[in-house]
């Protein structure tokens, strides 16, 4: 679409009022009522001698005179009215865009994002003190939307058209997050591999968002491994590391862990930290020593964990194997099957 430019309204709308209004009487405004300067505006408005840039300057102060009494339904009144009125007003898609802020500000977000998308769907775009409308539409419409469905347009809108007013590495993982929330796995796993393809992937800080690299990672290294050390059930996890453990088989306990970040940590190291794929050979650990395993698992902070305490593995005698439920919908054969995911090496704190 053609875009029209506005140097700034905020700027230039409002000095040529000021300068209009001054010129009309020699007394301030600022001890009249508002109602008292809307109706002197109004008058201006409507002289046949005021030129088009004057009427819009005109209409941005009456606008921002509602807006600053904080007569929010009286401005959408207004400036719905004018734009109804005046179709072929290059200024319309401002004038809406202060009728959606004017409902924002009445907690009435449904209707600040019907007049946000109207802006986008029927009006050109302008640029108002640098900044397109458009793009300004899109961001509120992300802020206030709880659709996911169209979150995602407006994420894949704003990336599109404005990939240099964003943080186009924070876009692309947070349109993957909205992928993922309505199962468009697919989707989801082709834009975080977009995402840490980025060359700021990896240092990137997103606020909501801690480890965002590390969890897209690990998505996408998970959604492309063989996923065979997997077990249908915790109780088949805990039987084969039993089995191994007793049976005195390293091999075979290499072969149950998770290749995907798999860790080992002491319990005092931040569990956020990110530790990378761990790659060692147990029987460097068994060799020459009798492995002993607790009778119970010891519940983890969810249900969906569980740790298998054991001893006498040479340096640190005491290792909790951590077990956990793998959380992959990508993948229904393989959500909810049960994973050896790290070890926490050391006393439980």
């Amino acid at each position: 679409m053609r875009k029209q430019t506005i140097k700034t309204v905020y700027g230039i709308f409002f000095i040529a009022a000021t300068l209009l209004l001054t010129s009309c009487s020699k007394n301030s405004y600022k001890n009249e009522t508002y109602k008292d300067t809307i109706k002197e505006l109004t008058v201006l408005l409507n002289n046949e001698r005021t030129t088009p840039e004057a009427k819009a300057a005109i209409i941005n102060k009456i606008a921002l005179t509602y807006f600053s009494n904080k007569k929010f339904t009286e401005l959408i009144v207004y400036l719905t009215e004018w734009v109804e009125n005046n179709p072929k007003d290059k200024f319309n898609a401002y004038w809406l865009f202060m009728v959606a802020q004017a409902y924002s500000q009445t907690n009435a977000d449904p209707m600040a994002e019907f007049y946000y998308e109207r802006i986008i769907k029927n009006y050109s775009d302008l640029v108002v003190s640098g900044q397109s409308i458009h793009f300004a539409s899109l961001e509120n419409l992300i802020k206030i939307s709880r659709n996911p469905d169209s979150r995602i347009k407006y994420f894949n809108q704003i990336i599109s058209r404005f990939p240099s007013n964003v943080r186009l590495t924070e876009m692309y993982m947070r349109l993957a997050r909205e992928y993922e929330t309505i199962g468009e796995w697919k989707k989801a796993l082709k834009t975080y591999k977009i995402f840490v393809e980025q060359p700021d992937s990896v240092s990137i800080q997103i606020a909501d968002i801690p480890d965002a690299y590390n969890y897209a990672k690990t998505l996408i290294d998970f959604n492309n491994s063989p996923k065979d050390w997997t077990f249908k059930s915790l109780g088949a996890l805990e039987k084969a590391i039993r089995d191994a453990i007793y049976r005195y088989q390293p091999k075979k306990l290499d072969t149950y862990r998770s290749r995907v970040n798999f860790f080992a940590v002491s319990w005092k190291q931040d569990e956020n930290a990110s530790t990378g794929q761990v790659d060692f050979s147990m029987a460097n650990y068994m060799h020459g020593n009798r492995i002993n395993c607790d009778k119970e698992l010891i519940p983890g902070p969810t249900a969906n964990e569980a740790y298998l305490r054991t001893t006498g593995w040479s340096t640190m005698p005491t290792w909790y194997f951590y077990f956990r439920e793998v959380n992959f919908p990508a993948d229904p054969d393989i959500h909810g099957t049960w994973e050896w995911a790290g070890i926490y090496i050391g006393d439980m704190l």
